[in-house]
């Protein structure tokens, strides 16, 4: 299996994961990697860490993630691999709930995230976002 860390999602793939069925609340699950150093476009803030900058547009979306009814389950460092094997661990893991694909949608292309985004691209070298639905009876 071949793992792929990525910033920001293809325009083809953004648009599948858009138009995908709507069918009600589900978490992402967010595998991230950090920049060891943060690297803003315009070179400010180069005393920070890749995690210190992602941590500012962490804290964003967690406010933004409760005002459509959603919620940040877990966040949490990645600390060891039990099982498999990795060419690199990631960093940290946090699953977000939303309550639905159009939420997700509405957060993703507002203005207020757009004010947010250069955080996240300086502080990730990388990351997964994994879409999942919760089984019935869990």
């Amino acid at each position: 299996m071949e793992v792929v860390n990525q910033v920001v999602p293809t325009m083809e793939r953004a648009m599948e994961f858009f138009d995908g069925v709507e069918d009600g609340p589900f978490v992402m699950v967010n595998l991230l990697k950090y920049k060891p150093h943060a690297e803003y476009e315009d070179g400010s803030d180069a005393h920070l860490t890749g995690a210190e900058a992602y941590a500012r547009y962490g804290e964003a979306v967690r406010e933004m993630v409760a005002a459509l009814g959603g919620r940040i389950r877990y966040s949490s460092t990645v600390t060891g691999l039990m099982l498999g094997e990795v060419e690199e661990l990631w960093d940290a893991v946090a699953l977000a709930e939303y309550p639905s694909l159009a939420a997700f949608r509405q957060m993703a292309m507002s203005p207020e995230m757009h004010a947010i985004e250069h955080h996240r691209k300086a502080g990730l070298a990388g990351q997964l976002n994994i879409r999942t639905k919760p089984a019935e009876g869990f």
